[in-house]
């Protein structure tokens, strides 16, 4: 057992009730959970300024001076706000405190040189120091000033003494009972060279108590390092024993129905990317490996069609294909657009969701079983037991991250060799994320329209230019058009200010009482949705006022306008697929933003990206950057969870592409995970693996 394996009450200053407190809280348990629990940020405190160099808003900074008075202010009742006038011969600041005026004047006395640490901020045209820390020039021990530590700590943990300070004073009696160079290595050596990266215990003590930021970084760089090879050891690994373990159904025919197909049903000629991605189906599809591959490819970029493609190969061969959807409408659509690309050849397409019931659903059941369907349609309906195929042989999940990863490993048991798995997304995810949260599967991508697709324009307005917006809205819909106008609540919310729909429908109808509208939010009952869907898709009404519930599959070629109000309330990734349900036939497409005049400088940045590129992949980059990848659009539903201590998927993405380099190459070399040279590895992974850190190892 390590000394890094001792519980954390056994630390000099934690003691029970602090320990159950950074258990709950932080989930610190032992001192190696301590020491993993990294500075979010470095003060650098060997500099002392003087006042005359404070400049604009500047960081935290030290000065050092003498209080040279006291004022009082009343706040009203008996709250007074204490400011004590500090110089240091250049200059004078304000000290700042809204409480305690008995501790203050005690504590802190006029005429004494004391060392003032704080962000300062300007009022009045003087700097403020609010709350500052503040310590006798006399008794700081200047030689011990460096790059000081900052921990997260929550309002529980200050409450109970446990504020960034006490973390860090914490984190040194560790290092302090800790002899240099014992803690254990758990990468190989030829890989710390290779990389040059600095050793496991040099890296825990620089990450604490750096003296530079040269040493901040050298630590980091070794942990990150370290931390993301071993999540990309975990998926390739889980690869290798799965592709040596299940041997994939051979397609290796192409026949009358696809060449059919492809002569006289094929509505357009495949774009450049299409036919890529189906080469790179067809060779996994006749690899003898099992395929699970992700197709990813923005809304109208004609993943349907390769999806299908792949499926006649399937059927060419002598099996079935299913594709399962998030959405009984999502569904019902994709049937009708398989049924359509079919037409006039002698294929059984059906439909599974909840709403099929009786002897409806007992003959599709039936024809499962006999082989007369060839291709199921549906929802997690498809993945109950007693749905069962004659010979299954490919399965496409559409917008796979509405679905869990133990739903779609039901699909491997619907056939005694699992069938080859395609997933598809229209939600773009950017490489290093694909890497991470993706890495067992291989990556595909669709980065081109079809011909005589027109961009979409996306323009910003504010909430005071409705009344142009209205009229640009009715000149639409007096063309012939449709337009969707989305809200992102339901109901009025005490708390927020944001435009609702209930509300928002009404006023609608005032403002057009010339068209008929439609209603659609989460909250409604299916039946209800599909009516309200089927009268717009069949054009009975004309505007269609919704939640995000029309994000995703919901496809009417003659709406051309998509209206978001509140857009600085939405995420990048998920404005782009709201974008996507417009621009699906050849006229002209819209999308309007409508923010408030008062935005943050990163929704700015949001709305201002989205109004230059109509490029998921960018805008996916962006959102990653701006968001983070534990907010973004489908990493959560898919029970992925971040649980990465001091990497950044956003920032990283040179670390992770040599990392998994690395471990590819451990992988090639010891496929069986049981040379002696690399026991360190398989070691560290096992006991990273009894933790409940989710290594996102997917299929």
């Amino acid at each position: 057992m390590s000394i890094l394996d001792n519980d954390i009450k056994f630390l000099p200053g934690v003691g029970d009730k602090r320990a159950e407190i950074l258990k709950k809280e932080i989930d610190i348990s032992t001192w190696g959970d301590l020491m993993e629990y990294y500075p979010y940020k470095y003060v650098d405190r060997s500099k002392i300024y003087r006042i005359s160099e404070m400049r604009g808003d500047m960081p935290f900074v030290q000065i050092k001076g003498k209080i040279l008075s006291y004022e009082e202010f009343s706040m009203g009742g008996r709250k007074k706000r204490i400011v004590g006038h500090f110089g240091d011969g250049t200059g004078v600041v304000d000290l700042v405190w809204f409480n305690g005026s008995q501790y203050v004047y005690k504590t802190y006395k006029v005429g004494t040189e004391y060392i003032i640490f704080g962000k300062p901020t300007v009022y009045g045209g003087r700097y403020n120091f609010s709350h500052p820390e503040i310590e006798e020039a006399d008794k700081a021990q200047l030689s011990d000033m460096r790059m000081e530590p900052y921990y997260m700590t929550t309002e529980k943990m200050k409450k109970a003494w446990l504020q960034s300070r006490s973390i860090e004073k914490l984190t040194k009696t560790l290092i302090s009972k800790i002899s240099q160079g014992t803690i254990q290595e758990t990468l190989l050596p030829g890989i710390i060279n290779a990389r040059h990266l600095i050793s496991r215990d040099q890296a825990f003590r620089w990450i604490h108590y750096p003296e530079n930021l040269q040493q901040v970084q050298k630590a980091q760089e070794r942990l990150k390092y370290e931390e993301l090879f071993f999540v990309q050891l975990n998926i390739l690994r889980y690869v290798s024993d799965h592709r040596r373990k299940y041997r994939g159904i051979v397609f290796n025919h192409i026949g009358n129905t696809f060449n059919d197909f492809y002569k006289n049903n094929l509505p357009f000629e495949l774009t450049g990317a299409q036919k890529r991605v189906m080469h790179e189906i067809r060779d996994d599809m006749r690899s003898g490996a099992q395929m699970n591959r992700l197709l990813q490819g923005d809304v109208g970029s004609g993943k349907t069609l390769v999806a299908l493609m792949s499926m006649l190969i399937a059927i060419d061969n002598g099996y079935q294909a299913c594709l399962m959807a998030p959405t009984e409408i999502l569904a019902e659509q994709h049937l009708d657009t398989l049924r359509e690309f079919l037409k006039g050849m002698y294929l059984k397409v059906e439909l599974l969701t909840g709403a099929v019931k009786g002897k409806k659903r007992e003959k599709t059941l039936e024809g499962l079983v006999t082989g007369e369907v060839n291709i199921l349609v549906g929802t997690h309906a498809i993945i109950e037991d007693n749905v069962q195929f004659a010979r299954l042989g490919l399965a496409v999940v559409d917008e796979q991250h509405r679905f869990g990863v133990a739903q779609r490993a039901k699909l491997w048991a619907k056939n005694e060799n699992p069938p080859h798995i395609l997933v598809m997304t229209a939600t773009p995810i950017p490489r290093t994320l694909a890497m991470t949260i993706y890495g067992d599967l291989e990556v595909s991508v669709i980065d081109e329209l079809p011909p005589g697709r027109k961009p979409i324009q996306t323009i910003h307005k504010y909430d005071n230019q409705m009344t142009s917006l209205y009229n640009g809205i009715r000149q639409q819909i007096n063309q012939g058009r449709q337009v969707y106008i989305v809200f992102p609540l339901i109901q009025e919310s005490e708390k927020s200010d944001l435009k609702n729909l209930e509300n928002g429908f009404e006023s609608l109808k005032e403002v057009f009482p010339e068209f008929k509208l439609s209603k659609i939010h989460g909250k409604m009952k299916s039946k209800e949705k599909d009516e309200e869907m089927r009268k717009f898709a069949s054009g009975e009404t004309q505007i269609l006022v919704a939640t995000t519930v029309i994000e995703v599959g919901v496809n009417v070629p003659n709406a051309s306008v998509m209206v978001i109000l509140d857009a600085q309330r939405f995420g990048l990734s998920q404005l782009h697929q709201l974008r996507g349900r417009v621009g699906r036939g050849a006229k002209q497409s819209y999308c309007i933003l409508v923010t408030s005049y008062k935005l943050s400088e990163t929704t700015r940045k949001r709305i201002d990206i989205m109004c230059e590129t109509n490029d998921g992949f960018r805008i996916a980059e962006a959102d990653l950057k701006l968001r983070g990848p534990g907010d973004l659009e489908g990493t959560q539903q898919s029970g992925i969870a971040f649980d990465l201590k001091i990497s950044n998927i956003a920032q990283d993405g040179q670390i992770i592409t040599i990392a998994r380099e690395d471990a590819q190459r451990v992988i090639d070399n010891d496929p069986d995970c049981n040379s002696p040279e690399n026991s360190i590895l398989w070691a560290r992974l096992k006991e990273l693996r009894k933790t409940d850190v989710n290594w996102s190892a997917i299929s």
